[in-house]
């Protein structure tokens, strides 16, 4: 009977034995994966959003900072910060803080002081499709 539990507990050993190699195998390929995902990911280039490329329509208080034309919410926005640093109206001491001159205080709704997160927006406002 001894005999019979030995060779048992010898036979466990050696289907572990074999299993271990393919545990190992499938370990080092999973890192080769992740770096050929992270690869693929750079490769490809993100897709912009469609309704922020829809061309809108200033109202007349958005157009006296940007312009007559329609345009795209980013380029709204890419020529609104042209606008403020072109005179110079972001703060000096707290620079997320817009100093609003009076073409922007139409925009703005008449607050002299705005936040660069509240300036989005009350300019979404002035834009029409």
């Amino acid at each position: 009977m001894a005999a019979k539990k030995g060779a048992k507990k010898g036979a466990a050993k050696k289907s572990a034995a074999k299993k271990a190699p393919a545990k190992k195998a499938a370990a080092k390929k999973a890192p080769a994966k992740k770096a050929a995902k992270k690869a693929a990911k750079k490769g490809a280039k993100r897709t912009p959003n469609a309704a922020f490329m829809k061309a809108m329509n200033p109202t007349p208080a958005l157009a006296a900072v940007v312009g007559n034309n329609a345009m795209p919410r980013t380029e709204v926005t890419k020529k609104l910060w042209a606008y403020i640093k072109r005179k110079g109206l972001q703060d000096a001491k707290e620079r997320r803080m817009i100093n609003a001159d009076d073409n922007l205080k139409a925009v703005f709704g008449g607050k002299t002081k705005v936040s660069m997160f509240e300036m989005t927006k009350l300019v979404n406002k002035h834009l029409k499709d």
